[in-house]
């Protein structure tokens, strides 16, 4: 399956505006990289890969959140910057990926990426509440990638 193809419009926008919502949560930033194949094979290191070249580190608070997909590879890995890991306990995003991997299974895609998202939004709320002057400092679109 071709990245596009895995959330079609409609649900691409619903994605996007759920990304919008929860980050009116918290300070922190959440990004979802959709991609057809994991050529490394461990979604972590691939997930890693696409954190650092589209430069996800640059947050004021470190905080940012990354939802990786690979389509064909049929895998997924939810990471979070230093200073998100520093804060939370090991095992942080284990539930929200089990429940991202069983709706993705079941071919709910976009509602499972909803409910990661809002998931994610109010984790991180407890830890990075939203700031007075909070600006958007990552671009809320899902990066598809060919």
């Amino acid at each position: 399956m071709r990245p596009r193809e895995f959330l079609p419009e409609e649900q691409h926008k619903r994605v996007t505006r759920a990304i919008e919502e929860a980050e009116r949560l918290t300070s922190g930033e959440i990004c979802v990289h959709i991609e057809s194949d994991c050529p490394a094979g461990d979604p972590v290191e691939r997930a890693i890969e696409h954190f650092n070249r589209h430069e996800l580190w640059r947050t004021m608070q470190r905080n940012a959140v990354l939802i990786y997909i690979a389509t064909n590879s049929r895998v997924l890995a939810i990471i979070g910057d230093t200073g998100i890991n520093n804060r939370v306990p090991s095992g942080f995003w284990d539930d929200i990926r089990a429940e991202l991997i069983a709706r993705v299974a079941a071919g709910e895609q976009a509602d499972g990426l909803c409910a990661a998202i809002h998931s994610i939004g109010q984790r991180l709320a407890a830890y990075f509440p939203p700031l007075a002057n909070d600006i958007n400092e990552l671009s809320n679109e899902v990066i598809y990638e060919d």
